[in-house]
């Protein structure tokens, strides 16, 4: 369980949809990054973020072990990021934190199921839970299908 002063990277911020339902629930030390400079504008409207940085995921501008968790939601997909993105993500996790993120459970996008596995047998992070398939979006595309996944890393 983390802290409401727990160090959280909202990897593909966008908008900051997450990081404002991740505000709401008490935690106040948020950082955010996306490649997008208008979606990190909008996000920066919302006062929530302590920074924010246009990056790519696999080329991350933060230290080694800097955050207790990465959180990243409609971002680990086909044409945003590929899989070597998940490498960046636990390089920048401390040991023992989270990195909780979606992918596509009806369509994995390509190298994605290699690289959980890789990372898994490598000894980087062990799966905590890997969710149900559900509707991200079920007015405008009913047929896609996501889940959230939840590594510890080691």
């Amino acid at each position: 369980m983390l802290s409401a002063d727990a160090r959280i990277l909202d990897a593909g911020a966008g908008t900051g949809l997450l990081g404002a339902a991740l505000h709401d629930r008490g935690f106040c030390w948020l950082d955010g990054l996306d490649l997008s400079p208008a979606m990190l504008a909008e996000a920066e409207r919302k006062s929530i973020y302590r920074s924010l940085v246009e990056a790519r995921l696999g080329d991350l501008p933060y230290d080694e072990a800097t955050y207790d968790a990465v959180v990243s939601s409609g971002v680990l997909t086909t044409g945003h990021a590929p899989a070597s993105s998940l490498d960046e993500l636990v390089r920048v996790t401390r040991p023992g934190g989270h990195i909780v993120f979606t992918l596509r459970a009806d369509r994995m996008p390509p190298g994605y199921d290699a690289k959980l596995t890789e990372l898994v047998e490598a000894g980087c992070w062990e799966l905590v839970e890997r969710g149900d398939e559900f509707q991200a979006m079920p007015t405008s595309e009913p047929d896609v299908l996501v889940r959230v996944w939840a590594f510890r890393i080691t």
